[in-house]
């Protein structure tokens, strides 16, 4: 625990500020979207923009069904590495479900919800780290 009495977001291997072990876990994460075909995948490193996240993971399911499973797959890769959601948000008939992770959060977009809401150019003063068509 900080001084604050916060709990960390991740388990104790994430605390000291461990970035390149946050960029692994968002590689993980953007793998768990890569095996079920999700497209137009983009990891943001958000670290000198804001505080509300160090990294977004956005991508494109093309129907509710592979949202889901995008969702699905998201979750249970991040259970597999020690990881628990701190919330998941939204629904595959939304067009965008948030998971997130506190440092991580990863948003998966119907392409209609992903063009409504331009996240990469809302935070366009990020680094783009990774982007896979």
């Amino acid at each position: 625990m900080s001084s604050t009495g916060a709990t960390p977001v991740f388990s104790d291997r994430f605390s000291g500020g461990q970035a390149l072990e946050l960029l692994d876990t968002a590689r993980l994460l953007i793998d768990a979207i890569a095996s079920k075909l999700g497209s137009d995948i983009v990891l943001l490193d958000l670290t000198e923009v804001t505080l509300i996240a160090d990294y977004f993971v956005i991508a494109t399911g093309e129907s509710e069904r592979q949202l889901d499973a995008l969702a699905q797959s998201v979750v249970e890769e991040g259970r597999g590495a020690g990881l628990r959601p701190l919330s998941v948000q939204g629904t595959p008939a939304s067009g965008w479900l948030l998971i997130d992770y506190g440092s991580i959060v990863v948003h998966l977009f119907s392409p209609a919800q992903r063009r409504r809401y331009q996240l990469e150019e809302f935070w366009s003063n990020a680094r783009t780290v990774v982007r896979m068509a």
